[in-house]
C-alpha cells in the first residue's frame, strides 16, 4: 500500500513514468511516507544509506555509472543541509542528481517546531531547478503539483545536465498508506530541436493521423516571419488557424481572429464537435478568457507548445510535449506530416461560424469610438492598446494587415501603456496611434511631460469617468460605496494637461464629434503637433450597450 498524501503520488508516478528508477533512501519519520511508497513500488531500485552526507555522493555515483538521473530522498531539517556538498559537486560535474527533500508544513516554519528550516531554494545556484510542491486538496493544485514535478524532472537534461531539488511539505497524520495504486500522471516530454523531432517523426505522424480536429494557436508577437506557401496551404487547410490583432501577422493561412465572440455563442452540441484533438500553439499572451476557458474545461488529448528556450507553458492545463525550436521551421516539420492527408471538414466550421459573427454596430459609445478608428487606419501605421476593456474591444473589430497592433500583456497592468507606446513612437518613423482607457491614462499621465513626445503621435483617450472592465466581472454585484472604490470612479479631464504638454486637443461627446474630428486624426501625414482626442461617453450606456451586443451574437 502507498502514501495517500497526493503529492507523494504524483511525484512517485512521475519518477517511473520518467524512467527514474535508482532511489537512495535515508532513514527519518517525516520522510517515511515516500520512503513507503517507493520501496513498495517493484519499478523502483531502492538502497539505503544512514548518512545524508554519504547519501548524496553515492546517488552521485549511481548518476555517473549509469548516465541518467538518481534520486536521494532524506527526511526534513539539517539533513537536507548535509546533502549540500554532493549538489555542488553534482553541479560543476553535470551530473543529474534529484535530491527529495521531505518538509513540514510553511505555517511551522520558523516557530521552534523541531526539525524545521527554509528548504525551498536551500540549494541557491547550485541546483538548476528548485521546486516546492503544493500539498494537494484541489483539482487546480494537483495540476499544479504534476507540472513542477515534470519541469523539474526535465530539467535534469537541458542544456547540459545537473541536479535539481524536489521539496515536498507532508502534513501530519504522516502514516496513512491506503493507496492501492498510482495515479495516472500527465507525463510532459521536451524535443530538443528539429533533429530530434526527426528521430521520432514516424512516431509521431502515425499518431497524429487518427486528429482530425486540430488547432493552431499563435500569441502575441512583435516578430514578423512568413511561411513557405506550401506550408501556409497545407496548415491553412488542416487546421484552425486561432491568432488576435497582438500576433501581428505571423500566423500561416488565414486565421480566425474573432473567436472570443465565436465561443461565447457556441452551443453545447457545438463545444462538444469543436473542441480539438490536437493543440499546437506558440506565441506569448492569449487575451481571450474564453478561449482559455473552453480549453482548459476541454482539454485536447495532445498539447504541443513551440518555443526556441524549451521553457514549460502549461497555458490551458493539458501541455504533453514541449518542442525548443523555431516556431516558423517547426510549421515546415508540421506541414509535411499532414501533406499527403486528405483535408478534413473540422477547420470549415470554425471559419464558417466565424464568418456569421457580426462586428458591433453600435450607438456612440466606447466601443463604437474603438471601431470608426481602428476600421480607418492607415497602412503601415502602428496601433498600441491600453490593457482591460481596449484590448478586448478592438478585437471586435478587423484591423487591416499592414497595421503593427501593440499592448502590454506580458502582466496586463494598466502602468506604463502610455509611457511603452510614446517610447516606440519617439523612434519610429510611421504614425501612431494609442488607445487608451481613463484609468490607464491618468495613472501614466507623466508619459507626456518628459519632452520625448514626437509629431508622429495621435492619442484617441476614452473617458468614461472610472474603470468600464470591473462592472462586468461576473458574479460580482457591487454597492454604491464598493463601487466607488473598485472602478476608480472620477470626473478629470485631460484637457489642461494635454494642452500644456503641445497636444492638439480635441473633446468628443456625441457621434457627429466623432466623425467630424476622425479625418483629420487618423490623415496619412505628420501633423505640426501630436493629437489627443478625448471621447466622453457614459459607463453605464457602455456596459448596457455591450451587454446587448452580446445577446444578439447569442441569438445567431
Amino acid at each position: 500500500m502507498y502514501s495517500d498524501k497526493k503529492n507523494i503520488l504524483q511525484l512517485v508516478a512521475l519518477l517511473k513514468a520518467h524512467r527514474i528508477n535508482d532511489i537512495v533512501l535515508c532513514p527519518g519519520s517525516r520522510n517515511a511516507p515516500i520512503i513507503q511508497t517507493l520501496a513498495n513500488h517493484p519499478f523502483f531500485n531502492c538502497r539505503a544509506v544512514t548518512d545524508e552526507r554519504s547519501a548524496g555522493f553515492f546517488a552521485m555515483g549511481l548518476a555517473l555509472q549509469s548516465n541518467k538521473p538518481a534520486v536521494v530522498c532524506c527526511t526534513s531539517g539539517t539533513a537536507l543541509l548535509n546533502i549540500h556538498p554532493a549538489v555542488a559537486e553534482a553541479f560543476y560535474q553535470q551530473i543529474p542528481l534529484i535530491v527529495v527533500s521531505a518538509d513540514r508544513p510553511a505555517a511551522w516554519i520558523g516557530q521552534a517546531d523541531g526539525q524545521t528550516l527554509p528548504q525551498p531554494d536551500v540549494f541557491g545556484t547550485l541546483v538548476k531547478k528548485s521546486v516546492n510542491l503544493p500539498e494537494i486538496r484541489t483539482g487546480e493544485d494537483e495540476w499544479y503539483c504534476n507540472r513542477l514535478i515534470n519541469e523539474a524532472l526535465l530539467e535534469t537534461d537541458h542544456h547540459g545536465k545537473g541536479p535539481v531539488h524536489i521539496n515536498v511539505p507532508v502534513s501530519e497524520p504522516l502514516f496513512g498508506f491506503t493507496a492501492e495504486n498510482l495515479p495516472p500522471a500527465r507525463t510532459i516530454s521536451r524535443i530538443q530541436g528539429l533533429k530530434a523531432f526527426s528521430e521520432n517523426r514516424n512516431d509521431i505522424a502515425s499518431r497524429w493521423s487518427e486528429y482530425t480536429k486540430c488547432i493552431i494557436i499563435a500569441g502575441q508577437s512583435a516578430l514578423s516571419f512568413t511561411f513557405e506557401k506550401e506550408t501556409d496551404e497545407i496548415l491553412n487547410g488542416h487546421f484552425v488557424l486561432l491568432a488576435e490583432h497582438l500576433n501581428n501577422g505571423t500566423v500561416p493561412g488565414t486565421p480566425v481572429k474573432n473567436f472570443d465572440v465565436l465561443l461565447y455563442a457556441f452551443t453545447d452540441k457545438q463545444t462538444e464537435n469543436l473542441t480539438p484533438e490536437l493543440l499546437i500553439t506558440y506565441g506569448g499572451h492569449v487575451v481571450s478568457k474564453r478561449l482559455k476557458k473552453f480549453l482548459r474545461s476541454h482539454p485536447p488529448k495532445e498539447h504541443w507548445h513551440i518555443s526556441a528556450d524549451g521553457k514549460i507553458i502549461d497555458l490551458y492545463g493539458s501541455l504533453t510535449t514541449v518542442v525548443e525550436a523555431d516556431p516558423c521551421a517547426f510549421a515546415a516539420e508540421i506541414a509535411s506530416l499532414f501533406k499527403n492527408r486528405p483535408a478534413p471538414e473540422y477547420p470549415w466550421l470554425w471559419k464558417n461560424l466565424a464568418k456569421a459573427i457580426p462586428e458591433p454596430n453600435l450607438p456612440y459609445s466606447e466601443i463604437s469610438a474603438i471601431g470608426a478608428l481602428v476600421k480607418q487606419l492607415p497602412e503601415n501605421s502602428v496601433l498600441h492598446l491600453g490593457n482591460s476593456s481596449i484590448v478586448r474591444y478592438a478585437q471586435l473589430f478587423s484591423i487591416p494587415d499592414t497595421v503593427e497592433v501593440f499592448c502590454n500583456r506580458g502582466t496586463s497592468g494598466i502602468e506604463g501603456s502610455l509611457s511603452a507606446a510614446v517610447g516606440y513612437a519617439s523612434a519610429s518613423d510611421k504614425l501612431n496611434f494609442i488607445v487608451i482607457g481613463d484609468l490607464s491614462f491618468f495613472y501614466d499621465m507623466n508619459a507626456l511631460w518628459n519632452g520625448q513626445v514626437d509629431n508622429n503621435l495621435r492619442i484617441l483617450l476614452l473617458n468614461n469617468g472610472g474603470g468600464e472592465i470591473f462592472q462586468t466581472l461576473p458574479g460580482f454585484e457591487m454597492t454604491g460605496q464598493t463601487h466607488r472604490f473598485v472602478t476608480g470612479t472620477h470626473n478629470a479631464s485631460a484637457e489642461g494637461w494635454a494642452v500644456e504638454c503641445g497636444f492638439i486637443y480635441r473633446g468628443i461627446h456625441n457621434e457627429k464629434e466623432l466623425n467630424e474630428a476622425l479625418p483629420s486624426f487618423i490623415q496619412s501625414g505628420f501633423s505640426n503637433q501630436p493629437m489627443l482626442s478625448e471621447v466622453f461617453t457614459d459607463k453605464a450606456e457602455d456596459v448596457r450597450l455591450l451587454k446587448e451586443y452580446y445577446h444578439q451574437i447569442k441569438n445567431i
